[in-house]
């Protein structure tokens, strides 16, 4: 078999549930293709964590602990034991140039979770387009990020392949569902919420994100539907609870409604699940640059109707007026305030979109769809 290495960016614990999305991916994927292919994932030795492991069936090397501007280094030197015939790195597209010149023979893969990296701040425009023109394959995970790809570099449109991203459909049964609508009761019952209709929000507390937008729409629905009540759940980062001036601020707005928004600490992602099971609508209100939002699909395959901005990737994964809505970001609140009230106000149109997300999911997003597309690519060019 081609033998396949993943270099993951370093930057959180693989694997964890305090990682970010980039790494659930990487284990969801090479687990439903670990038969196709000899992998071997790469990363960065945190506390706890020993240098080898097996995950999902592919084996873990760790390097360290090490700084992260070292980790690539030492990543690269222990891969040179295994010679992979194919490098994919996880969103890094900086990271090309330094494994082609460790590795000449090998395909180089770079996998793009989102436009973070290839912005100046992380990457100069000229090293970018270098970067990508040095790639073999460039995978996106929509057609929003292969149109970002192509800008930054116009030759590069024939190497790269749109994978849509999956959902363990599994851990996010639907609500709509004997054992779903009994599960919904219970959760809601255990924290005194059976008389509200929640509105959920799952995500880092960063501006680009929305949620000061989303706050400010919680006056105009409260005030037409007071049964609302907001769930912030989330933190500055995955797996923290730092308190910026921007999460500062948001409390501040928060403790003006204590009946109607509770802020929640960042929730680690095997607990998710249950914050899901209890939701009646979930609010995506990203400004901008959002790629994908694996958000989306856990909400829309535990039966619950998407609230988004019409920006980036999300217009791809949210069907408007069937398993969601979508809105424009030009006066976010107030939209987004009428689409939860006409909603919250039709519970037959938001279960019918709950039950058509839900559909729409598990016939479409499933991790074992992008690890067959994924292995595609390897048993063609590996």
């Amino acid at each position: 078999m081609p033998k396949v290495a993943i270099l993951t960016p370093g930057s959180y614990p693989y694997p964890s549930g305090s990682s970010s999305s980039v790494e659930r991916v990487v284990e969801n994927v090479t687990g439903h293709a670990s038969s196709r292919a000899d992998i071997r994932v790469y990363g960065r030795r945190w506390p706890g964590q020993s240098e080898l492991e097996w995950v999902r069936g592919v084996k873990v090397e760790r390097v360290g602990p090490v700084s992260l501007r070292l980790y690539v280094f030492e990543a690269l030197r222990c891969m040179a034991r295994f010679q992979p015939d194919i490098i994919q790195i996880e969103n890094r597209p900086r990271y090309i140039p330094i494994v082609k010149r460790h590795f000449p023979k090998a395909r180089i893969w770079l996998q793009l979770h989102s436009t973070t990296f290839m912005h100046r701040q992380a990457i100069s425009p000229a090293g970018l387009r270098r970067a990508l023109s040095a790639a073999d394959q460039i995978f996106v995970n929509s057609g929003y990020l292969e149109r970002q790809v192509s800008k930054a570099c116009p030759g590069c449109l024939e190497k790269t392949a749109i994978n849509m991203l999956g959902v363990d459909v599994g851990r996010f049964p639907s609500r709509w569902t004997e054992e779903g609508i009994q599960r919904y009761t219970k959760e809601k019952r255990a924290r005194g919420w059976e008389e509200r209709d929640i509105v959920l929000y799952v995500g880092r507390l960063i501006p680009q994100k929305g949620v000061w937008e989303l706050l400010q729409a919680v006056p105009r629905v409260i005030s037409e539907h007071p049964r609302a009540l907001f769930v912030i759940v989330g933190g500055v980062s995955y797996g923290l609870n730092w308190k910026t001036a921007y999460v500062r601020r948001l409390e501040r707005f928060a403790r003006k409604y204590p009946h109607h928004i509770r802020m929640v600490p960042y929730v680690p992602h095997e607990d998710i699940p249950a914050w899901y099971a209890m939701a009646d609508l979930l609010a995506v209100p990203s400004l901008r640059r959002e790629a994908f939002g694996l958000v989306n699909l856990e909400a829309m395959a535990s039966g619950v109707p998407v609230v988004a901005s019409r920006v980036g990737g999300i217009q791809e994964i949210v069907r408007d007026r069937e398993t969601g809505l979508l809105v424009t970001p030009h006066r976010l609140p107030v939209r987004l305030a009428s689409a939860f009230l006409r909603l919250l106000r039709d519970r037959e149109a938001l279960r019918r979109m709950g039950e058509a997300a839900d559909r729409h999911v598990r016939s479409t997003f499933t991790w074992e769809q992008t690890a067959e597309r994924w292995a595609g690519f390897i048993d063609r060019f590996g």
